[in-house]
Order: structure tokens, then sequence, then C-alpha cells
């Protein structure tokens, strides 16, 4: 069957490889890697033997045609990356929409992810994120992608290599100012390490120190900023006017409170309270 699969890889611990993803490696014609090398430690770790094709940044352009190729004939492909999860932050994606685009199907086998990892250990808000991959290594290319940032409500994910974390961590606080961060380094390795600071105590931190191993930064949000509150007998006018819309009271007092500033709870007893007396 014509198939892709995309196939999670322990990002450090060889044990966290799942029986799905190495029956999907089992089940495959041939493996595209990112490196060869690595994808073979792995098969041999598993003992696994399946034929190899690279496929990485630099050839993705000749080699993604012709994987889509043998696939069309028949064969199951399976593709890693050197680590974690394929097409995130990856050339993988350009693989998967060749294969949308020739009606390959493309399935996945959940599995590691160093951004959940990291975001999950972190202490920071986990409700809504954006992942950012990799900052470029030009600094005006960086501090542009910084500065669309700057007002991000959302907790930031960032990856970053060693030899550039200080300068990463010095264009953060000049662009995004000194706000909580969450660093990991090494994640599910025996060295693990989660560092909780701010952005200006890593920055010391990190040039007073070598930095090793590759890392994740989760950055605290933007605030977000609040509109002067009005009156509150200007907020019940708004409670009382979405009540006359055939709005609940529980409703029409937590939509006022967001539009007015007041509070939800304060709202709803003082509306409970006048719908008694009237």
């Amino acid at each position: 069957m014509s198939t892709l699969c995309l196939v999670p890889t322990p990002i450090g611990n060889l044990s966290d490889i799942s029986p799905r993803a190495r029956q999907a490696l089992a089940d495959a014609d041939f493996i595209a890697a990112e490196d060869t090398r690595v994808a073979l430690r792995l098969l041999n770790h598993l003992e696994l033997k399946k034929p190899l094709v690279s496929y990485y940044e630099h050839n993705k352009e000749g080699s993604g045609p012709k994987i889509v190729a043998r696939i069309l004939t028949g064969q199951r492909c399976a593709l890693v990356s050197d680590a974690g999860s394929p097409a995130i932050s990856d050339p993988g994606e350009e693989l998967v929409r060749l294969c949308g685009e020739h009606g390959i199907t493309v399935s996945a086998a959940p599995g590691p992810s160093a951004v959940i990892t990291a975001l999950a250990m972190s202490g920071l808000p986990t409700q809504r994120f954006t992942f950012e991959g990799f900052l470029s290594t030009s600094n005006k290319s960086r501090k542009e992608h910084l500065e669309t940032l700057r007002h991000e409500h959302r907790t930031i994910v960032l990856y970053e290599a060693p030899h550039k974390l200080a300068e990463t961590l010095g264009d953060l606080y000049d662009v995004l100012g000194d706000r909580d961060i969450a660093l990991g380094r090494e994640l599910t390795k025996l060295h693990e390490e989660i560092v909780r600071t701010t952005i200006g105590a890593a920055l010391e931190k990190y040039r007073a120190e070598r930095p090793r191993g590759e890392f994740v930064l989760v950055i605290r949000g933007a605030p977000v900023e609040k509109g002067p509150r009005l009156p509150l007998e200007d907020a019940l006018a708004l409670v009382e006017e979405y009540r006359a819309g055939g709005m609940k009271l529980k409703d029409a007092a937590k939509r006022a409170a967001a539009e007015t500033g007041q509070s939800r709870n304060d709202l709803y007893h003082a509306a409970l309270v006048r719908e008694k007396e009237t």
C-alpha cells in the first residue's frame, strides 16, 4: 500500500521509542532519514534492517520526488528525523506536502517532542502557546522575528543552539524585556535540566558559563492590557440589555464583565439582587 508514515524518534532516551513506532519501522519497505547514520544506530538498537535513503534540508528538492516515486510504486516509506517528530521544524513538511499532491496516504505515530516536553515542564501557561522553531542566524532577521512576538500573549517556545544562546537571550531581553523563562536542555537524558528563571538572570548565567547541549526556550507571553473599568451601574445596564435579548443571567454577566472590566461574580450577584427586587 502506498503510504508515508511519520515516525517520531527518541529525543535522547532510546527507551522512549513506542511499540507502534517500532512496528511502523518494521512494516516500512524503506526509511527516509535526516541522517542515515543516526537512523542506523536506532535500527540496530531495535534489531531491524531496512534500506535507508537520505532526506534532509539541503537535498529535499532532489530526494523528495524520488521518495514519492518509490511510494507510488506501492512501497511503504517511514520518515524519521534525528530526534523527535518529523515535519515539525523539519524538512519533512515538504515531503508531506508532496505526498498530498500525489494522493498518497500520510499517517503518523505519536511520540517524543522536545516542544511539548519542555512546555509541560516549564511551569508557564500551557493552554495556549506558539512554537517559533529556530531563530535566524542573521542579527537583523532575528530581531525582526522577535519584534513580531513583542505583543504575543501566548507562551512562546523556541529552539536554540548552545553557541548562540547568550546572543539570543540578549536579543530577547532587548525586545521582550525581562520576562519569566524556562530553559530546557538534555531533555529525557541522564543530565536533563530545566532552569526556571528570568531572561535577564539567564543572560547573566550563560554569559558567565558555557552552555552545553541543545536548548528549548519557553518564554512567558506579553501581559494582556486591560482597558479602564467601567462603573458598576454601566455594567449592570449591559447585563439588563443582554437579559432583555433573551440571554441567561450567567452568560449576560460573563459577557458584560469581559466588556467592562468588572468582576463577573460581582455583576452576577448584583444583577440577581436587582432582579429579585423588581
